[in-house]
């Protein structure tokens, strides 16, 4: 017996045109930075869920468990016969551990990182025959308009859009009101029930924000360091990761915490006839995550087109899980 396959669309097309002249401006910048996107090649997506397993980093463990303890209440809001769109779904384990609860007729899961994606969805599609599984390899932060064929079928059934892990927090908050505007509009186009569980990270003390990020086996570091591999990649320069290490702290004022990469001496990077010099301890920046407060993020989300909202949190109050509709 042949065994169904997940449908997968790539309309990750990388403009790598676009993307060198962002990255040479990202580092010629006088603070030098670079996009977290860059993060997400296939070494990075592996280090990445297993940045998800350490003790260190609470928020999937946390977020799991407010899904658990509370899971009756939680999948109530889960509309029936519905398509889910996951977005940043990587290796779709959040979404397989949801389909024991609750199951969608069709389940669209978009990421940008399109090799890894389609290995696991797969294994997801072989141990779920009955969802229809598709796969879109897409930059989502920019835009959420999806192919003809599947814009189409994302009317006819409520629709369930599912953004986990707390990912929200790279967005400044300008950028995540213009993206959840965006997720509002994608859920008006399905039936009625339509709606988005998204996972949000809470204002806490410095220290738990900073052992999230930088944790004792070093797993966070070598997913910032791979970054500069990355870059070589796509702008042919010259990054030697041994001249780089790990920083991480959080902002207060900003409400963030930054990750930075930190040269370790006096050092020149080349590429393409351009060339920038770092001085000892001189950062790139590489990534902000953004914690919020209940109030504030339910406001956020009415600002950008919700109507109600729902919570739900841990008993620290470390992690919370929103419904919107």
């Amino acid at each position: 017996m042949q065994l169904k396959q997940p449908l997968f669309f790539d309309t990750y097309k990388e403009n790598k045109d676009a993307d060198i002249q962002a990255l040479i401006q990202g580092l010629l910048c006088p603070q030098a930075t670079l996009s977290p996107k860059y993060f997400y090649d296939e070494m990075g997506s592996v280090l990445f869920d297993a940045i998800t397993l350490l003790p260190e980093y609470y928020p999937t463990r946390t977020e799991l468990e407010i899904f658990t303890q509370q899971a009756n209440e939680i999948h109530a809001h889960f509309p029936k016969s519905a398509t889910w769109v996951e977005l940043g779904a990587g290796s779709c384990q959040k979404a397989a551990q949801l389909f024991t609860h609750s199951k969608p007729s069709t389940y669209v899961a978009v990421d940008i990182s399109v090799d890894y994606l389609s290995q696991h969805l797969k294994d997801l599609q072989a141990k779920n025959s009955d969802v229809n599984v598709v796969g879109v390899g897409m930059d989502f932060s920019h835009s959420l308009t999806f192919p003809d064929k599947l814009q189409q079928q994302l009317t006819l059934d409520p629709l369930l859009a599912l953004y986990l892990g707390s990912s929200l927090g790279n967005f400044n908050p300008i950028e995540a009101l213009y993206f959840l505007q965006r997720v509002a509009n994608l859920c008006k186009m399905g039936q009625p029930g339509s709606g988005l569980i998204i996972g949000i990270d809470l204002v806490k003390d410095s220290s738990t924000l900073e052992r999230a990020y930088a944790d004792d086996l070093g797993v966070t570091a070598a997913f910032n360091l791979n970054v500069l591999r990355r870059v070589n990649s796509l702008l042919g320069s010259d990054f030697d990761v041994r001249d780089w290490q790990h920083s991480a702290r959080f902002n207060v004022q900003e409400s963030r915490v930054e990750m930075h990469l930190q040269a370790k001496k006096n050092l020149s990077v080349q590429w393409q006839g351009q060339q920038r010099h770092f001085k000892q301890d001189e950062t790139i920046h590489t990534e902000n995550s953004y914690k919020w407060s209940v109030k504030k993020f339910t406001t956020l989300l009415l600002q950008a087109g919700f109507t109600n909202t729902r919570h739900w949190t841990d008993q620290k109050s470390h992690y919370a899980l929103f419904w919107a509709n």
